[in-house]
């Protein structure tokens, strides 16, 4: 599937381009509990480009090493730990500024499932800080909504 071109960039041409840190990351459950996936203080980074391209990459810096040190010759339980530790996908944007959503289609990803779907985020968008939420999801059987705060390295 060949994602859509990005449609409104009106929004993102005045706030959304450039370089995010990643400050938090977490899932928050109907239950009304939370966890955070990569860990207390998760490394991140999202980038959105004038021309309609966006990529983002996010971990648990607290991942462990291999032990091998071999890129192909972890144990099933290093590359299971590197894997639920890091998320990443690449493609185009779109905003949809009256619904306050910015709609992802992923060209490629760390997660194959991902590969060729679109992902809506609800924003909200404060000086320079970047929140995104996602629409209530199952995972794992319980139903969640991620929340990501991102602040704005360079424009």
């Amino acid at each position: 599937m060949n994602p859509p071109f990005p449609g409104n960039r009106q929004l993102a041409k005045e706030t959304i381009i450039g370089v995010w840190v990643l400050i938090s990351g977490e899932f928050c459950y109907s239950n009304g509990t939370a966890s955070r996936p990569w860990g207390n203080k998760p490394v991140g980074q999202l980038i959105y480009t004038e021309n309609g391209y966006m990529s983002v990459q996010i971990m648990n810096p607290d991942r462990p090493f291999f032990v091998s040190k071999d890129h192909y010759k972890g144990t099933g339980e290093e590359i299971r730990k590197a894997f639920e530790g890091y998320q990443a996908y690449f493609g185009t944007y779109s905003i949809d500024e009256k619904e306050s959503s910015i709609t992802h289609y992923v060209i490629g990803s760390v997660f194959p499932n991902l590969t060729g779907k679109p992902i809506k985020r609800f924003y909200e968008l404060d000086g320079s800080t970047l929140t995104l939420k996602t629409p209530p999801m199952k995972m794992g059987g319980e139903i969640v909504t991620g929340i990501l705060v991102w602040t704005k390295l360079l424009k």
